[in-house]
């Protein structure tokens, strides 16, 4: 008896559209998840490139709040040497003065007229004396002052710049006439009252 294909499959074609709907909608499936993994792959990359973003400002923080701890801690120490180092040149400039004061006050009670014949060697001694001695401590205050100075210069080991530059730029010629301008009415004085002490031996 021949096959009856009628009773097992009414209509073959039905099954077909039913196997291709499937597909489709397992398609579209497969479509949304894609498009959700898509979504979230893109999430994940912005928070890795946020949270790069925040390692790389945590780190430059890091970088430089080391690197300014250290400039600042060595100017500190540095500062702190200059700041005792100019409170030793005040007080020794304060020493200076004080003794140049009292060797002005000294020179300018010095009166070669008011002096008795009997009395003029000896005067003239004592006042020779306070002449030298002035001069010596004149001396001594510029040697110091001269070496103050140059450790300054060593000690920064920069060029000096503008009205101080000046000064660096003055050789020996400059402090020579200087010394010769600053020590002049000693000199002179000392000069008149040996003219006044020859004077008075050859009267």
């Amino acid at each position: 008896m021949p096959a009856d294909y009628t009773s097992k499959s009414p209509d073959p074609y039905l099954d077909l559209d039913d196997a291709a709907g499937e597909l489709g909608d397992q398609v579209q499936q497969v479509r949304a998840e894609l498009e959700s993994l898509k979504q979230k792959q893109e999430e994940i990359e912005k928070e890795k490139a946020r949270l790069e973003e925040l390692k790389r400002r945590q780190d430059e923080l890091d970088s430089g709040r080391t690197d300014m701890l250290d400039k600042l801690t060595r100017s500190l120490v540095v500062i702190q040497r200059e700041i005792e180092e100019t409170q030793q040149r005040v007080e020794q400039m304060h020493t200076i003065f004080n003794s140049f004061t009292q060797h002005v006050r000294h020179l300018e009670t010095i009166n070669a007229r008011s002096w008795n014949n009997a009395d003029l060697p000896r005067e003239l001694s004592k006042a020779l004396s306070a002449v030298e001695d002035a001069r010596v401590e004149y001396i001594k205050a510029q040697a110091k002052l001269g070496a103050e100075s140059r450790a300054v210069e060593q000690s920064h080991a920069q060029p000096l710049d503008g009205d101080y530059a000046m000064y660096d730029d003055r050789g020996f010629s400059y402090w020579f006439k200087s010394g010769l301008a600053f020590t002049l009415p000693l000199q002179v004085s000392a000069i008149i009252g040996l003219i006044l002490w020859v004077w008075t031996l050859l009267k």
